[in-house]
């Protein structure tokens, strides 16, 4: 069966259900004396809360895990869940309440970019190390003066456009290019990297336009691209936008290649696009194939909570950075924030994880674990999110890869 009659409430009314137990359960005197992390993302408030669902189920298998060899040096792990409704106001209300009422060692997420951007100067501040696994925009871990706090083990915007961009500029027959883009936070940064990329291949954009994100029809603006004659066009849009843009290309028998994000692989997108059309983007992911043991372990506890197994990726990443800041802690044989910060910057020992094994992932300068040569070529077929390849793909190398 397909993937869009197959996607249903299922992921939000399970992961839901189980973070919020998380969240709100009595804590027994044994769970008092442990250490407490966090979640604070988006679990219910907009489509991207998908991510922050399975990312949960992913850091509550972690946490298990650890908790069952004995936890982080000697100690057992509590994990607290906060739904941020996708809403930076109460990303930062969650924020500070976990800082200074509940005295977390750490916090993983949040879902949105946005909201990441609204409170890192509390994480900087109050030296709160976080581990984001989901949202991308380019910006969360760049300095901002001072000591960085916040560390990603997840696809990055400018790493993904940097692919993308590779691509565009080997392709034969991209000899026209255009970029489409929501009018969010999120499409404007996307643009900002789009443009600056694209010069750094000696590369102009032939059509570039915008839609609001809650736009159905965009044949307006695929029309103007047509005109121009894009044959390639760079779409930076999330899931269900990005459905109603193959749509409008079915309605004016317009059908460029289409390049985009790892938005793609939401449901949302399949929902929109239908059976047909969500086979035409090639989109960026980390692998949502388990490959090894550990990950088949994972995916055979999480996968059948998952309306989307395509979108293991989030549990696997989520999973990652628990396993990342735990060994941190050893290292730093401290749970101060100050000490596994610097430790995070010089992990000595590689540490073997579920999307990779990751050897001196961070730095001083660079707090980015995945790069885009991490990163799969993806499309839909047969209702499941697979490994791409053409000849551009297999010709691209790491020099191709500005940024």
């Amino acid at each position: 069966m397909h993937i869009v009659k197959k996607i249903a409430a299922t992921v939000a009314t399970t992961a839901s259900a189980a973070a919020l137990a998380l969240a709100f359960a009595p804590v027994s005197a044994a769970q008092a004396q442990a250490v407490k992390i966090a979640y604070n993302g988006d679990i219910s408030g907009s489509p991207s809360a998908e991510s922050g669902q399975i990312g949960v189920m992913g850091i509550a298998a972690a946490v298990d895990d650890i908790n069952k060899r004995g936890g982080v040096l000697g100690k057992q792990l509590t994990f607290l869940v906060r739904d941020d409704l996708g809403q930076p106001p109460k990303s930062i209300q969650n924020m500070s309440d976990l800082i200074d009422r509940e005295n977390v060692a750490v916090v993983f997420g949040p879902t949105n970019s946005g909201n990441a951007l609204a409170w890192k100067h509390i994480a900087n501040q109050k030296k709160m190390p976080v581990l984001v696994s989901s949202a991308s925009a380019t910006a969360i871990t760049e300095p901002a003066g001072g000591a960085n706090y916040l560390f990603r083990i997840s696809m990055v915007d400018r790493e993904q456009v940097a692919a993308l961009m590779a691509y565009a500029s080997k392709s034969p027959a991209a000899k026209k290019i255009g970029f489409f883009v929501e009018t969010t936070g999120y499409g404007q940064a996307g643009l900002k990297d789009l443009e600056q990329i694209a010069a750094m291949h000696g590369i102009r954009a032939a059509a570039s336009e915008k839609f609001d994100a809650r736009d159905t029809d965009m044949t307006s603006q695929l029309s103007k691209a047509k005109a121009a004659g894009v044959d390639t066009l760079i779409v930076w849009a999330q899931a269900a936008p990005l459905g109603h843009l193959m749509r409008s290309m079915e309605k004016i028998d317009y059908f460029p290649k289409v390049l985009t994000t790892w938005a793609a692989s939401f449901s949302g997108f399949p929902q929109v696009a239908g059976n047909k059309l969500m086979e035409l983007p090639v989109f960026l992911t980390t692998s949502s194939v388990p490959k090894d043991g550990a990950a088949k372990a994972l995916f055979d506890r999480v996968g059948p909570k998952l309306a989307n197994p395509s979108m293991f990726w989030a549990a696997s990443q989520a999973y990652d950075t628990v396993l990342i800041w735990a060994a941190a802690v050893e290292q730093a044989n401290s749970f101060k924030g100050e000490d596994v910060q610097k430790a995070l910057e010089s992990l000595q020992k590689p540490m073997q994880g579920l999307i990779k094994t990751y050897s001196k992932p961070f730095s001083a300068k660079v707090h980015e674990g995945l790069t885009a040569q991490d990163y799969h070529w993806s499309h839909w077929k047969d209702g499941k999110v697979v490994e791409y390849s053409d000849a551009v793909v297999a010709g691209l190398t790491a020099d191709d890869f500005k940024k």
